[in-house]
């Protein structure tokens, strides 16, 4: 049996982390920012071209929530271009398959948490220490050297430590924002696309 770990939330963060309706809410919340970033992003039109979007979803098994998800996509619809144009999201963070907000809190709260509760939150989610580390090691090699990443982080406005990310970025939404998972998660959608994971 594995313990739990909402005896003794500290934070937020622990909270969504700990409830299972805490983070139901914050999905359902996400999936609505996520349904008018593909709104923005259709009536943009193609990326490439120019042209009309027809809707090209397609199913994300994601672990951490349990309802059904498609990730909102587009394909142009001139026969010469024929391009995928996915949108920005908020409830994913790249390809990985657990929800972004688990994959940011899960590595931010390595930080503020004893290494008991880290374990216990990894066997809650089924996240192995290697995938921890995986994830640990692509916020400060490779979020931490993007592009993307350099200009964003002139939009805050106070310094984070790098050398602690994602629990500074965690820290400085949580003081500066109402809503910090929202708002930080927010922040993150670029990373949600191919294009942001590269640069």
């Amino acid at each position: 049996m594995i313990a739990s770990i909402d005896a003794v939330p500290e934070t937020r963060g622990e909270i969504i982390l700990s409830d299972e309706r805490s983070r139901t809410a914050l999905w359902t919340v996400l999936t609505q920012i996520d349904a008018d970033l593909a709104d923005q992003a259709w009536a943009r039109g193609c990326p490439q071209c120019g042209g009309t979007l027809h809707r090209a979803d397609y199913p994300r098994k994601v672990r951490g929530v349990r309802e059904e998800t498609r990730r909102h996509s587009f394909c142009c619809a001139r026969e010469a271009c024929r391009r995928r144009a996915t949108p920005e999201s908020v409830r994913f963070l790249g390809r990985r398959v657990y929800a972004g907000f688990i994959v940011v809190l899960l590595t931010a709260l390595r930080h503020g948490w004893s290494m008991h509760r880290v374990r216990v939150a990894q066997e809650q989610f089924g996240v192995d220490r290697r995938t921890l580390d995986r994830w640990r090691h692509w916020w400060l090699a490779h979020f931490a050297a993007s592009r993307a990443w350099r200009v964003a982080r002139a939009r805050l406005l106070t310094p984070v430590e790098e050398a602690s990310l994602p629990w500074s970025l965690w820290e400085h939404f949580r003081s500066n924002t109402d809503e910090p998972m929202v708002g930080l998660m927010r922040f993150l959608s670029p990373w949600s696309t191919r294009a942001a994971a590269i640069n």
